[in-house]
């Protein structure tokens, strides 16, 4: 996925100045990299291939 991030839309900063991705961002994105994201929309899925998605049943 090549495009510009947006604050508020796709990233937001913590109290720690870092960026947190959005769980819209990371549903977009497709597969979870089991990196323990604060707003991973994917549970339990063990398998970090990109080219394996883990969409939660919701998302099927």
């Amino acid at each position: 996925m090549n495009k510009t991030l947006k604050e508020g839309k796709d990233f937001n900063y913590n109290e720690k100045g870092l960026m947190v991705f959005t769980a819209s961002y990371l549903m977009d994105r497709g597969y979870c990299c089991n990196n323990k994201c604060t707003h991973c929309p994917y549970s339990n899925t063990e398998n970090t291939d990109p080219n394996h998605s883990h969409l939660p049943d919701n998302h099927k």
